[in-house]
């Protein structure tokens, strides 16, 4: 008989989510991790994606000789899935080799909340296989999303009629 923990039980409940499908994300992250591509830093990182379709989505963390070139798990795991055409997501989870978990660096944070919406859940599991779990928005609180930048065409002008853009700052405290 296979016992759940009741973090699993409270989660699931949270997110809606099954607890099987927390189990499964988890495990997709961590095993993953073995495709890490980190001769530099030796840091393994997976990610996986969980799609409303029910789709998991991997990716891994790709470092380059020349290091802003590299890409974190969870930048490939999203980019790998929009270029299948998935764009929305329930849930991700990132898995790391270190105890406590990593979260997401504050580029992922950025990139996740152009496709996800605060109330998402991300799943931080560590060395141990045990997890954290907070929201987008706990991770990315006051962000800048794409309801922020959201051009709105004009038409006509000294432009010989090609659209403007011009960017909404309201809602930000900004404009």
């Amino acid at each position: 008989m296979c016992t759940v923990s009741p973090q699993i039980a409270a989660d699931a409940s949270r997110f809606s989510l099954d607890i099987w499908q927390i189990q499964e994300l988890g495990q997709k992250a961590v095993q993953a991790k073995a495709q890490a591509y980190c001769p530099y830093s030796n840091f393994r990182v997976g990610a996986a994606l969980l799609s409303p379709s029910g789709a998991y989505i991997t990716g891994v963390n790709v470092e380059n000789a020349s290091y802003p070139v590299g890409t974190c798990a969870e930048r490939c795991a999203i980019a790998k899935a929009v270029s299948d055409g998935e764009t929305t997501f329930r849930a991700i989870a990132v898995a790391t080799d270190i105890s406590p978990p990593a979260s997401p660096c504050g580029m992922c944070r950025q990139f996740i909340n152009e496709f996800c919406k605060p109330d998402m859940p991300i799943f931080m599991y560590d060395v141990q296989g045990e997890y954290i779990v907070k929201t987008l928005g706990e991770l990315l609180p006051m962000s800048f999303g794409p309801d922020h930048a959201r051009p709105e065409a004009k038409v006509g002008g000294a432009e010989g009629g090609r659209g403007k853009a011009i960017f909404s700052m309201e809602g930000t405290g900004m404009g």
